[in-house]
């Protein structure tokens, strides 16, 4: 069973706007953290912003603040990640993971997070 299921993703042109999505099956809403991930050409998952359904906290990167924002829908039990003015730097595979049971702040901490979806593909041409 797919628990996490993130889509949304694809070409762009840079200034542009996408709205990514992680549907969450299996989770309780309020019983667990969702991570937002990009994985660039270099490999690494890089975190970008989290999102807490115990306490509405929420986390950014230096690059994702002011231009990225991180909000759910409880009764659709998904978390949203709306990316603004988006860069060609943006590009990558994004992951949403999901960190498990009552999460107070949340962090960006890639080890973190348990039970990760598959990855959605953004590309932002210049």
């Amino acid at each position: 069973e797919v628990q996490l299921q993130a889509s949304g993703g694809g070409l762009v042109q840079a200034g542009g706007s996408l709205r990514l999505s992680c549907a969450v099956s299996t989770f309780t809403f309020g019983r667990y953290a969702i991570g937002w991930f990009r994985q660039g050409p270099g490999g690494e998952r890089d975190g970008v912003s989290c999102f807490s359904t115990s306490d509405y906290s929420t986390e950014y990167s230096d690059s994702a603040k002011g231009r990225f924002t991180v909000s759910s829908d409880r009764a659709k039990n998904t978390v949203y990640l709306q990316m603004n003015d988006v860069k060609p730097e943006d590009t990558g595979v994004y992951y949403c993971a999901a960190r498990l049971g009552s999460v107070i702040g949340c962090r960006t901490i890639r080890v973190e997070y348990e039970v990760w979806g598959q990855g959605t593909q953004v590309t932002v041409s210049s």
